[in-house]
């Protein structure tokens, strides 16, 4: 029997660890302990998902909240490290490349138990980014390394980690392709009343965008410019919405007369949204994948990505925060980036995942 503390704790997570709890019911020799860390705790930014993507209730929910990086990432391992120490896993299995990816790492590298890594190698070269800092540390201590595309593999060769290093896809792929149907069923476009209109989908939530004044402004001019000829739907980050106040921009979004503001949506209604949007804007990591694989224009705020197999390939776009309208312009009179995506992007991955864990 094989015993794995499969570790989640933010919104990112959710969605790559539903493939993969239900591809390890395969193998009776798998034993899941699902541990999440509270890293995001409120419905709309967890439970949600819980409901949505059928993930089964944590055995363990450490509840650590909002806080700083070192804080949060500080009591994560404090509350973990009791975890292993009373479960005893053989394995812990950590997702992406939030806090609570690093955090629980560590402490199991520290404890001698080894670590699995879903999501090694992608890499941004941004060390600006508490992510990349998150994923190189988590890739150095990982005992196993599964990789989404072949990218991924190289940049931890050029890292000197070559041993346990597997090309096993993306697993957010399957999740994706799993919903697609019930996700189209979703009622979001009435509830939004934009059931036939032209509208862009746009999520913003990234540190260097919406921490600093200048940026986040430069994006709600855009944001200004685009709705002056559809619809931009946002679903508004937490994040987000408290530096709009801050800044004093909260009263300009609001008044713009296309722009339609939401709560943080669940996987499904976003998922639906992404399908039928004329373009996504977003600084996201994972919708630059999402949008490639439904062939939908992608504009990502930033300047770099980890993800350069959807600029490469698919239908994604860097336009920082200077040239988001020239670009949305080119889309809005028809010249959207069309694309194609890693055939290892084929919904099996989390399959490839547990068949490999099976024979630990």
């Amino acid at each position: 029997m094989i015993k794995i503390a499969c570790v989640v704790g933010a919104r990112p997570n959710f969605m790559k660890i539903a493939p993969i709890l239900e591809a390890m019911k395969a193998y009776p020799e798998i034993i899941p302990l699902l541990v999440h860390t509270g890293q995001h705790y409120d419905f709309e930014m967890s439970q949600v998902f819980f409901n949505q993507l059928d993930i089964p209730e944590p055995q363990v929910n450490l509840g650590v909240g909002s806080e700083s990086h070192a804080v949060q990432t500080a009591k994560i391992m404090l509350g973990f490290e009791k975890v292993v120490s009373h479960h005893k896993p053989d394995y812990i299995l950590v997702v992406g490349d939030v806090n609570s990816t690093i955090a629980c790492a560590l402490v199991g590298v520290k404890m001698g138990v080894p670590v699995i890594h879903i999501e090694a190698g992608i890499r941004s070269g941004d060390k600006t980014m508490p992510e990349e800092i998150n994923r190189v540390l988590t890739d150095h201590v990982s005992a196993l390394l599964l990789t989404p595309t072949v990218f991924a593999c190289d940049n931890l060769k050029r890292e000197g980690i070559t041993k346990n290093v597997y090309l096993v896809g993306d697993v957010m792929v399957d999740t994706l392709l799993n919903h697609k149907d019930k996700a189209s069923n979703s009622g979001i476009k009435d509830t939004l009343s934009i059931n036939g209109e032209d509208y862009c989908l746009m999520t913003l939530h990234r540190a260097s965008n919406v921490d600093d004044k200048v940026n986040l402004s430069c994006i709600i001019d855009a944001v200004d410019y685009i709705q002056r000829q559809i619809v931009v739907v946002l679903p508004l980050h937490p994040r987000t919405k408290a530096k709009l106040v801050q800044f004093k921009l909260n009263d300009k979004l609001s008044s713009m007369r296309k722009v339609i503001i939401t709560e943080p949506l669940g996987y499904l209604e976003c998922l639906n949204l992404m399908m039928g949007c004329k373009f996504v804007l977003t600084d996201s990591g994972g919708m630059q994948t999402e949008t490639t694989v439904l062939n939908i224009p992608c504009l990502t705020m930033r300047t770099n990505t980890e993800r350069p197999e959807t600029l490469m390939q698919g239908t994604n776009t860097l336009v920082g925060t200077q040239w988001i309208t020239q670009d949305a312009q080119k889309i809005l009179d028809g010249n959207g980036k069309q694309g194609s995506y890693p055939k290892v992007w084929d919904g099996h991955t989390a399959e490839r995942i547990a068949g490999i864990i099976s024979k630990l």
